[in-house]
């Protein structure tokens, strides 16, 4: 049999066939093109949640901070805050700190995992974990959805882009939404097909999303933005639980965010020359960290 897929087609069919879940199509696929065993690659995985839970353990409890001095301290607030009536519920709310978290530990050079990216790096950890505490799911559990995540994420690579230097930030938080989402439909029981249905929800949600990190750190906005991509994953994994599908299937949506992300103007793709980075507010900030940094243009 092989387990190779390039498609989202593909992988709903070879689930279909094999009457399996796309996590252990994921892990059949890695053993078969790669050189090694099925428990290596599960204890890999293994290893990288435990990094995932350092990384939100880390900012959630420790006062982080940027190099740059920009960031750091605001995933503690607004996990606080969390259990004091949020209006986006605790849950989420809970969610989108420890998303945060992850990603003002990048910015202070701590270790991450990068899934897909370390831009993005927060919002699935910060699902996976949080809701996995909330409903009880083990460590296997939750690499399951880290191999589901996996596969959502390599298709995007090989048909898309998960670059913000190619494709906007749709391509980075975006791309972290839709694994995230397909993850937690497969924790949650449900179908191959409506994970790509979740996927395919998150990513609708922010086509067209444009990169503009300020002075070109990966701070402003993304930190914000993997609070917003995990609330999206969440609530796109709820819609495709409760039966809503998406218009437009999963390999059409792939295709039609790599289309927009090449349509983007240059300065809207991690050059920092446009959008938030090319506010005066954010002109200024570039200029102090140039001016940190004994740099003057």
């Amino acid at each position: 049999m092989n387990y190779d897929f390039n498609t989202g087609v593909e992988l709903i069919k070879l689930c279909d066939e094999e009457g399996i879940g796309i996590s252990e199509a994921m892990i059949r696929r890695e053993v078969q093109i790669g050189e090694s065993t099925r428990e290596q690659i599960i204890a890999e995985m293994t290893r990288d949640l435990k990094v995932m839970r350092e990384s939100v353990k880390k900012g959630l409890t420790e006062k982080v901070q940027s190099v740059s001095r920009l960031t750091g301290g605001e995933a503690m607030t607004l996990y606080r805050y969390a259990d004091f009536g949020p209006l986006s519920g605790s849950e989420t709310c809970h969610a989108a700190a420890a998303a945060m978290a992850v990603v003002e530990v990048n910015a202070a050079m701590g270790r991450i995992v990068a899934a897909p990216t370390a831009g993005a790096s927060g919002i699935l950890p910060a699902v996976l974990l949080e809701t996995g505490h909330a409903r009880g799911w083990d460590d296997d559990k939750l690499v399951e959805g880290l191999f589901c995540a996996g596969a959502i994420g390599m298709l995007f690579a090989k048909n898309a882009t998960i670059s913000g230097a190619e494709g906007g930030c749709q391509a980075e938080t975006g791309v972290a939404a839709a694994m995230a989402a397909a993850a937690l439909v497969e924790l949650s029981g449900g179908e191959p097909l409506q994970c790509l249905d979740a996927a395919s929800i998150a990513i609708k949600n922010i086509e067209g999303l444009v990169c503009d990190p300020v002075a070109g750190l990966v701070e402003c906005p993304c930190i914000k933005r993997n609070a917003m991509g995990a609330a999206n994953a969440l609530l796109a994994a709820d819609m495709a639980l409760c039966g809503i599908t998406s218009l437009i299937p999963f390999d059409e949506v792939v295709t039609s965010m790599y289309s927009v992300g090449r349509e983007i103007r240059p300065e809207y793709r991690e050059t920092a020359k446009g959008g938030l980075a090319a506010t005066p507010t954010g002109k200024l900030i570039a200029a102090g960290i140039k001016r940190m940094n004994g740099r003057e243009d």
